[in-house]
């Protein structure tokens, strides 16, 4: 059983390769075709209309004795998470590259985000039958920016026709040669062995330590072909097989699995993707997952022949679909934790509003965004009740028109957007403390609550800290400041999230429970839990505005490769837009750009370097915003104006 990716730069061809290996394995008797969107993979409206991949999908064929789960993932940078939720499930990839293009800049970032994961990987350098199609040239392009492991595998010829064809090397000498080359950088004792006897390294050996090392991903075989043709689609499928590690699992183990995909059925039921990484599961098995949370699996679909067909049970190192867990999310962990998972999801920088073409279907709007929300965890969602607005978080221009087509698709709802903005965060500039008395002045709430906000290490989030006793509060009452404490800090002085702050708990105070002269309970003279939850804010948001925050905005690094003649103008326009680059080579900048202007440089970019410029970003941090601070109007009852909010809470001031 091998579970495998496909991953690519958008239009590269992984869709079209999928089809072809399916073809290839008897699975379809028909090759799909992007244009025609009639492709097994790609099945919602919007994917077949842009030719591009939006969700994941999965197949299943067989390849010799091995049966492979077969992922087609997205390849524009938008959606970059749902790439890495996939990966974190592989086996194995296939990294696919345009023989015309060659590497490019989501290339790039994939290729760096596959070996951070030590996912052994095969690159298949595609459409080598389209005019233009090039062979050293990519072969030093993979070498010099993907992988200094890359090991050509065979030899193209007729490129630029449809004659084009693909020849293994084999045992020949040469091919020999150039392995020991690659091979040897990376493992000692096989360069030992050469230098004292290069006659003792046979061709057999040099394949075993070339399986070896792909397995570690330290090498990288690249293969040549045509998902359209067919060429060298023989030789990948061999290489598959041959050179990517099995998946690994004790059937008669514990259940442990990830959930990486979810989705709705016809009926609206929740279908959870997992992978099975131990264990075995039937139906009817009562499953806990996430934190805490458990259902009973009614259904389970395994890949098989191309499609999803139900069975009893799954065992480890398959992927199934699950229903019945009605309350699965994804990145929840099935059973016993499987092993340790890497996160490495860069944070959403961009926000828009949502706004229904129809007053009327504000509360259906807010449903299926949360669903939509529900199927990828990193879409954030924030309701203003206060203007009947709901926000959610990007990656990029082009998730909207996927929520645009699938609001109107799925739920029947036209929306549209308002103009996209920049996601910042505040952090605590030093240290604030406050506290309120039950009983005094101006306190009107039964309940004492002291707290002292001070920052936090970068990347800790939001600590909770207790100077009190434990015993000093019930247990209720504790949990409930806790969690105020956590919601009032989604936002700050400037309305941004707080991050990276410890706030500890200073004074606390309540009200026993009393009884009226009739026996029943007296909530004028006994605390309740609304009592802080009401008063937390108060409390928080004058500590924080003794401590006073700086807000941060998120910055990309970005990477640009140029003409050499448009190094002059670019540079002016880079300074313009906020960024801080740093001038390595002539035909290549690199540096930081805030995640604002990221779209107006994507939209100058091509008129400044005759479309040959090719820029690659990704999120780096944040930073101390430059200018004049920006604020986000807030969504709760303003907790730092103590009568408007007074006004809300008790209808008094």
């Amino acid at each position: 059983m091998l579970n495998l990716g496909i991953l690519a730069h958008v239009d590269a061809g992984k869709t079209s390769l999928t089809e072809r290996l399916l073809h290839a394995a008897g699975v379809i008797d028909e090759i799909g075709s992007v244009d025609a969107g009639n492709t097994q993979t790609d099945s919602l409206d919007l994917e077949r209309r842009r030719g591009i991949t939006i969700k994941s999908a999965v197949v299943s064929f067989p390849v010799g004795g091995t049966t492979v789960n077969l992922i087609d993932t997205p390849g524009h940078p938008d959606f970059i998470a749902e790439v890495e939720r996939v990966l974190n499930v592989l086996d194995g990839a296939v990294l696919v590259i345009s023989a015309v293009e060659g590497v490019q800049a989501q290339t790039r970032v994939l290729m760096r985000t596959l070996r951070r994961l030590g996912l052994p990987t095969l690159i298949f350098v595609n459409k080598i039958d389209r005019r233009g199609a090039r062979y050293d040239g990519v072969l030093r392009e993979i070498s010099a920016k993907l992988s200094p492991g890359a090991v050509a595998m065979g030899a193209a010829t007729g490129l630029g026709t449809p004659a084009a064809a693909f020849t293994p090397f084999d045992g020949r000498p040469a091919f020999a040669t150039s392995l020991v080359d690659v091979l040897a950088a990376q493992e000692d004792a096989l360069l030992a062995a050469y230098v004292a006897d290069e006659t003792s390294l046979t061709y057999p050996r040099l394949r075993a330590e070339l399986v070896a090392q792909t397995g570690r991903a330290v090498a990288h075989p690249v293969f040549f072909g045509s998902a359209i043709t067919g060429a060298g689609v023989p030789a990948l499928m061999a290489g598959i097989e041959e050179l990517l590690p099995a998946a690994q699992g004790d059937p008669g183990g514990p259940v442990s699995g990830s959930v990486f995909k979810v989705e709705r059925g016809a009926a609206g039921e929740k279908i959870a993707y997992v992978r099975m990484f131990g264990g075995t599961l039937r139906t009817r098995d009562r499953l806990s997952f996430g934190d805490g949370r458990a259902g009973k699996v009614t259904a389970i679909g395994v890949f098989d022949g191309g499609t999803s067909a139900r069975r009893p049970e799954v065992t480890a190192g398959r992927i199934a679909r699950l229903w019945g867990l009605t309350d699965v999310r994804i990145g929840d962990t099935v059973g016993h934790p499987p092993k340790a998972v890497e996160s490495h999801f860069a944070p959403p920088t961009l926000e828009t509003v949502v706004v229904p073409c129809r007053p009327a279907d504000r509360g259906a709007l807010l449903l299926a965004l949360t669903q939509l929300a529900e199927q990828d965890p990193l879409i954030d969602l924030r309701q203003d009740d206060l203007r009947q607005e709901v926000s959610v978080s990007l990656y990029g221009e082009v998730q909207k028109e996927v929520i645009q087509a699938t609001l109107a698709t799925d739920f029947g709802l036209d929306v549209t957007f308002r103009e996209t903005t920049t996601i910042c965060v505040e952090r605590p500039s030093g240290t604030g403390a406050a506290a309120e008395v039950i009983a005094v002045a101006p306190n009107p709430f039964l309940a004492t609550v002291g707290l002292r906000v001070e920052p936090g290490p970068v990347g800790s989030g939001v600590r909770f800290r207790l100077e009190v006793e434990l015993g000093s509060l019930p247990y209720a009452f504790m949990r409930t400041i806790e969690e105020t404490v956590h919601e009032t800090l989604r936002q700050g002085l400037h309305g941004w999230e707080v991050v990276d702050c410890v706030v500890t708990l200073t004074h606390s105070g309540y009200y026993a429970r009393q009884s009226s002269a009739h026996g029943g309970f007296d909530k004028s003279m006994s605390s309740t839990a609304g009592d802080f939850r009401n008063l937390v804010p108060l409390v928080l948001m004058d500590a924080l505005r003794q401590a006073g925050t700086t807000v941060y905005e998120p910055l990309h690094r970005f990477r640009l490769e140029l003409p050499p003649d448009a190094l002059g103008p670019v540079l002016p326009v880079l300074a313009g837009l906020g960024a801080t680059p740093r001038t390595g080579l002539s035909s290549v900048v690199e540096g930081e750009i805030p995640a604002a202007r990221v779209h107006e440089l994507e939209q100058r970019l091509p008129g400044l370097t005759r479309g040959e410029g090719v820029l690659e970003y990704d999120f780096d941090r944040y930073e101390p915003v430059r200018g004049p601070i920006p604020s986000r109007p807030r969504t709760d009852h303003n907790p730092l104006d103590r009568k408007e909010y007074l006004l809300h809470v008790v209808r008094r001031v």
